[in-house]
């Protein structure tokens, strides 16, 4: 598990692509290094140091493509084995499998988490290990065009994404529609992808039907590449015990910490406990009531209420809407 101090990205898998960006649109890597306060090229930097570098070169730049030009770039990357599995992929589902399954090589600021309904894919966002308010939207717009683009360029052609933002509609969307199409919602309660299964089945003509990368991986040869960001990994340890109403203490204690530690590790990132259980507690509500159908009843048990006003309320207080608009 990595902090957002934690000295754990490889200087090679993740800076160098930003440097060579930056190269390419005129700016010295020199300069961009010296913006984001490098007085030299560590060896490991942190995913905080990784946002100051995407903030230096959003303000140096200072053009509307950025994110979406990085994220067409950043997929399979530079990041290993990771990478090499990723080029290799037989199909879009085993690539966005492994994308989710080794997310700290390949997306170590945001956690890919892969949500299989029917004949549907949502591919959901979730922090890593806490992104600012202010870099949010260029992290997931980098991100979703990462997505879109290895799809594309792997798998041969368009895939029919529909993309949904939690945020509000910008004035300005002529970049989304040219790097991600014209499915876009926004005010949503989430950042999410969803598509079609069966395009996700269909083979690839780079695929290898038995990588050697992959199989590399799924042996533990690179045990970094399966680690969690802190709140990635409270996300995973939240969301089987919903129904016993988690708490600050008991999630302390399995993250091997006083309730004090826990809250100012959380606190460093950005965030509180309550914040995160109301986060997932919504993603998890919103499934059930729109792709499961469930009675506002039993999903206030799966989220651990005692009674449906109880969950009427919070649900309300997660997303300034009642339940019964949704299901």
């Amino acid at each position: 598990m990595y902090q957002l101090g934690t000295r754990c990205l490889v200087w090679e898998h993740q800076a160098v692509l930003l440097l060579e960006f930056a190269r390419s649109r005129g700016l010295a890597p020199a300069d961009l290094l010296a913006a984001a306060g490098f007085s030299s090229m560590p060896s490991l930097l942190s995913p905080q140091q990784l946002l100051d570098l995407l903030a230096a070169l959003q303000a140096q730049l200072q053009a509307p493509d950025t994110a979406f030009v990085l994220g067409q770039l950043s997929l399979p990357g530079h990041a290993g084995l990771a990478s090499h599995a990723l080029a290799q992929a037989r199909n879009g589902r085993q690539a966005l499998e492994l994308l989710a399954a080794h997310s700290a090589r390949l997306s170590p600021l945001l956690t890919p988490r892969l949500l299989w309904h029917e004949d549907e894919l949502l591919l959901i966002w979730t922090e890593a290990c806490g992104v600012g308010a202010a870099q949010r939207n260029f992290v997931v717009d980098m991100q979703m065009s990462a997505v879109t683009g290895l799809c594309q360029w792997l798998g041969g052609r368009r895939l029919p994404w529909r993309y949904s933002f939690n945020r509000s509609r910008p004035r300005d969307l002529s970049q989304h529609a040219v790097f991600l199409g014209a499915d876009l919602q926004f005010d949503c309660q989430v950042d999410a992808m969803r598509v079609p299964a069966a395009c996700l089945d269909e083979p690839w003509p780079r695929g290898v039907a038995d990588s050697m990368a992959a199989q590399a991986l799924a042996q533990g040869a690179d045990p970094g590449a399966a680690g969690r960001g802190l709140l990635a990994a409270l996300y995973d340890h939240l969301l089987p015990r919903l129904r016993e109403a988690p708490t600050l203490e008991q999630s302390a204690q399995a993250f091997g910490v006083s309730s004090a530690t826990f809250k100012r590790h959380l606190a460093q990132h950005g965030t509180h406990f309550q914040a995160q259980l109301d986060q997932v507690r919504t993603h998890w509500a919103l499934y059930l009531l729109l792709l499961q159908g469930q009675s506002h009843e039993r999903v206030a048990q799966a989220l651990g209420f005692h009674d449906r006003s109880n969950f009427r309320r919070s649900f309300k207080r997660w997303t300034g809407l009642v339940p019964s608009l949704l299901a």
